[in-house]
């Protein structure tokens, strides 16, 4: 399907003013508080999970810079992407490190009044057409967060096709050699990269992914109820089956639970409460578990269709395995579930 997000729809999406659904309204943003924007991530990923991947990275970039940047960084680059003028990607994934952060491998040097860049970055979301990386390299081995321009000599693009799921959500490879940034473009203090930025950047993420989640399980429970009402074998709708009514019933209770871990994470992040993370790292976890589950469950109940390539159930499917893994693989996930749980006893 040319495994791109159409123009029009990133056109909309910029018109209805959702590039800037967290941002101030000084900057041209919406303001939404955090559930409000959950709810919103929720109905995009309802619709296709590429397209909320758009919120997802362009809103972490936005939200370090707004956190982090000095007053001429937001001034400077709030405004346009807010409007979505300018379109923002998330770079921290290397070819040899994903979850360990921390060993990143790409290196910053100053030199006069520029980092010289080198390194490679992997799996970026929205890489093919990002006009605005926000980069992580080590100086002097302290992870640090820069802004790259796309237009920035050095730096090379190699889109990612072929993925089992999120197909739209243009991955890209990209290259760093010698890329000189200005000094300027440093978000945050030397050391501050993943600490202070890349935390804020995933834990929202996170949120979103954990809402997006929800959505396109809702969207599975939807086209197997519709499915099972139109679909009849043995003289009756298979919905009069009390094995598709089990799978049904626990699509219902699954995907409301899921969602109510969600907006106890917004309302603990609009509160401004610490025990927010923790919270947030719960209802990703779960809800990306019980997406895996429905739509497996969904692809199950419309049977040789919901194989076929292009059918909505089928498409949710390979995207519920991508949401097991971005942002926090399932298993890290347990690990620190399970690490904070025993903490307190």
């Amino acid at each position: 399907m040319g495994e791109k997000i159409n123009e029009n729809l990133i056109s909309k999406m910029s018109k209805s003013g959702y590039l800037g659904s967290v941002l101030p309204e000084q900057y041209g943003g919406m303001n939404l508080d955090m559930v409000t924007a959950g709810i919103l991530n929720e109905e995009v990923g309802r619709g296709c999970s590429s397209a909320r991947s758009l919120l997802t990275v362009h809103g972490m970039v936005e939200l370090a810079i707004l956190r982090w940047g000095n007053n001429e960084q937001r001034q400077k680059w709030l405004p346009i992407l807010a409007k979505g003028t300018k379109l923002a990607a998330f770079a921290l994934t290397e070819p040899n490190v994903g979850s360990d952060a921390k060993s990143i491998e790409s290196t910053a040097i100053l030199e006069n009044n520029y980092y010289v860049i080198n390194g490679t970055k992997k799996w970026t979301t929205l890489g093919q057409i990002a006009d605005l990386f926000l980069v992580f390299a080590k100086v002097n081995d302290k992870p640090t967060a820069f802004l790259v321009d796309r237009n920035t000599q050095g730096l090379h693009i190699k889109p990612i096709n072929g993925l089992m799921g999120a197909r739209a959500s243009m991955v890209a490879e990209l290259s760093f050699e010698d890329c000189k940034v200005p000094i300027e473009n440093a978000i945050g203090s030397i050391g501050m990269g993943l600490t202070h930025v890349a935390m804020t950047c995933l834990d929202y993420g996170r949120y979103t992914i954990a809402f997006g989640c929800v959505g396109a399980a809702q969207c599975c429970l939807e086209e197997s109820i519709k499915y099972s009402k139109k679909r009849k074998q043995f003289g009756q709708p298979i919905r009069k089956n009390q094995l598709i009514q089990k799978m049904i019933s626990e699509m219902v209770v699954n995907i409301k639970a899921a969602r109510l871990l969600c907006y106890n994470a917004g309302c603990l992040k609009d509160n401004k409460e610490h025990d927010s993370i923790m919270e947030t790292w719960n209802a990703k976890y779960f809800a990306s578990t019980v997406l895996q589950k429905v739509a497996s469950d969904a692809v199950q109940i419309h049977g040789a269709i919901g194989c076929c390539n292009g059918t909505t159930v089928e498409r949710c499917y390979r995207d519920a395995k991508i949401n097991e893994i971005i942002e926090g693989t399932t298993q890290m996930h347990e690990v620190l579930i399970s690490t904070s749980a025993m903490r307190g006893f």
